[in-house]
């Protein structure tokens, strides 16, 4: 059964990096936008038998139900370890494989989702790295917990180096590469949207 997990964090925290070029209710906005186009992808997919939301903010919450993902109050502060805990709690209700994924995605494509389910198949961890090719916007493990959480700075290098024992692949689109944090990504986006 594979399910997937997104984190968000609290609205009044979100995208703060943003904050020189967009109001705090625009940044809202931002995040929630995303978060929509992100649930609604991975259920367009037609390849997960489930999406979690997990985050401390109640209006993500019953965005995310309003959306069809299933909702979980983020238990432990931290985002590695709410993490953690949120695998747990899907690896007791029956995943056998767990997408992790950025909410920050607004290219995201049905087929990439499509595309990291097919190389799961054959690989125990498929990794999705950010688009300077530091970050990780997606990792898919099977089963659940196959790797710690050490999202963060540099956390592909981090998750090559726990996955080195273990069979992986990289899956590289601009649909999982480009994360909204900055203005530049925010531009980048408006660029591919245009071309699109």
């Amino acid at each position: 059964m594979y399910k997937a997990l997104i984190p968000v964090k609290s609205l009044h925290e979100a995208k703060s990096r943003l904050a020189d070029s967009l109001t705090r209710e625009q940044r809202k906005t931002l995040v929630l936008e995303m978060l929509h186009h992100v649930i609604a992808t991975l259920l367009a997919s037609n390849v997960l038998d489930g999406v979690t939301i997990v985050s401390p903010d109640p209006l993500v919450l019953e965005k995310a139900e309003l959306w069809g993902a299933y909702a979980q109050r983020e238990e432990v502060h931290g985002h590695n370890p709410a993490l953690h805990a949120a695998a747990l709690h899907e690896l007791a209700g029956g995943a056998t494989a767990l997408l992790t994924l950025s909410a920050d995605l607004p290219l995201l494509h049905p087929c990439d989702i499509r595309g990291m389910v097919e190389l799961s198949h054959t690989h125990d961890v498929v990794l999705a790295p950010s688009w300077e090719g530091t970050g990780t916007n997606g990792l898919l493990v099977r089963p659940p917990l196959a790797l710690p959480y050490v999202f963060g700075p540099g956390s592909l290098q981090s998750y090559l180096a726990e996955a080195k024992d273990l069979h992986y692949a990289l899956y590289n689109s601009i649909g999982m590469a480009l994360d909204i944090d900055t203005i530049d990504d925010l531009e980048m986006f408006h660029c591919y949207e245009t071309e699109g």
